[in-house]
């Protein structure tokens, strides 16, 4: 049973290691874009058309 408290133990001292440093790589910037929005308006947005196959029915009268 000790082992569990062990292994609990361990484990919440890995994630409270994981978001500090998340915290920390938001803080210094790491994921802020400042190059996409600017190189963004030079490319065309590429419409892709999707073609509908509809089936002809021929009816004869």
């Amino acid at each position: 049973m000790s082992v569990i408290y062990l292994l609990i133990s361990i484990s919440i001292l890995v994630a409270v290691g994981f978001f500090i440093a998340f915290i920390l790589a938001i803080k210094t910037g790491q994921y802020d874009d400042d190059y996409t929005p600017s190189v963004r308006i030079l490319f065309d947005d590429e419409l892709i058309e999707s073609k509908v196959i509809t089936p002809k029915v021929e009816r004869k009268e």
